[in-house]
C-alpha cells in the first residue's frame, strides 16, 4: 500500500494510528517529535506523512517547510486547534490537506488514500558544495568536504534548522538563478511573510556563518541588492 511516517506525541492516538494503518497493510513508521520526524523522513522516504501540528520541541508548520525544502510527499495534518487561520498558514506552508482532531478514523484514511493518488511532485534530493561542506538535501546532512578527519581536530558537526533547510533547498534546487526574496518569503513562511525581509537578513546571515568560507564576502550564499538570491555553485 505504501509506506506512511506518523508523526504525533500522544502516544494512544499514535499506537490507534499504527494499529489501523498495519491492518490495511501500509508500511508504517512513527515519531512523537519533529526532530525524529524530520530524521526518519530523510533516512525513509515515506509515500505519506501523518503529521500532529502539536509536538514538543519543534513548530509543526517548520516541520512541513523542512519537509517542503527536498521533498513533495503528501502531508496530512492533524491538529486539535480548528481555528481557519492555523489551516490557511498549514495549507500555505505546503500541507496537502487538514483534519481536526477528534476525527473519524474512516476519513482520516479515506483522505490519505485521496492524497497518495494525486501526482506527486518528484522528490529532488540535490547535493552541493558550499564553502567546506557538502549539502545533501536528501539526507538532510552537512558533511566536511573531503570527509572528517580523525582524531581531536575533527570539526563539530553543522546542524541546520527546519527553516534554514528551506531556505537553502529553495535555492540549491535553482543553482546560478535569481530567487527574489518575496518568494522565499512567499514559499518559506507563506503568503502573509512577503513584506517581512528583516526574516531574510538573519537568516541568511545564520546560513553563511556555518557555511561559507568567509561570511562577510560569501561566495555561494549570493545577495542581489534589492532583488534576492543565489545560490552560485
Amino acid at each position: 500500500m505504501g509506506g506512511v511516517l506518523v508523526v504525533d506525541d500522544e502516544p494512544q492516538l499514535l499506537h490507534a494510528l499504527l494499529i489501523n494503518l498495519r491492518a490495511r497493510r501500509y508500511s508504517v513508521e512513527t515519531a512523537a517529535t519533529g526532530t525524529a520526524a524530520l530524521e526518519s523522513a530523510a533516512r525513509s522516504h515515506p509515500d505519506a506523512v501523518i503529521l500532529d501540528l502539536g509536538l514538543p520541541d519543534l513548530d509543526g508548520l517548520d516541520i512541513i517547510h523542512g519537509l517542503r525544502g527536498w521533498s513533495g510527499v503528501p502531508i496530512i495534518v492533524l491538529s486539535g486547534n480548528g481555528d481557519p487561520l492555523q489551516k490557511i498558514q498549514a495549507l500555505d506552508a505546503g500541507a496537502d490537506d487538514y483534519v481536526t482532531k477528534p476525527f473519524s478514523m474512516d476519513e482520516l484514511l479515506a483522505r490519505l488514500r485521496a492524497v497518495m493518488r494525486r501526482p506527486n511532485a518528484e522528490e529532488t534530493p540535490t547535493r552541493a558544495v558550499i564553502g567546506d561542506h557538502v549539502i545533501d538535501l536528501g539526507a538532510c546532512t552537512v558533511r566536511p568536504l573531503g570527509g572528517a578527519p580523525e582524531g581531536p581536530d575533527e570539526p563539530p558537526p553543522v546542524r541546520l534548522t527546519p527553516t534554514e533547510w528551506s531556505i537553502l533547498g529553495l535555492l540549491l534546487r535553482h543553482p546560478g538563478q535569481l530567487i527574489t526574496g518575496r518568494r522565499i518569503l512567499h514559499d518559506v513562511w507563506g503568503p502573509d511573510s512577503e513584506e517581512k525581509g528583516n526574516y531574510l537578513r538573519v537568516y541568511f546571515s545564520t546560513l553563511r556563518h556555518k557555511l561559507e568560507r568567509d561570511p562577510a564576502r560569501p561566495r555561494h550564499l549570493v545577495t542581489e541588492p534589492g532583488l534576492g538570491y543565489r545560490y552560485q555553485p
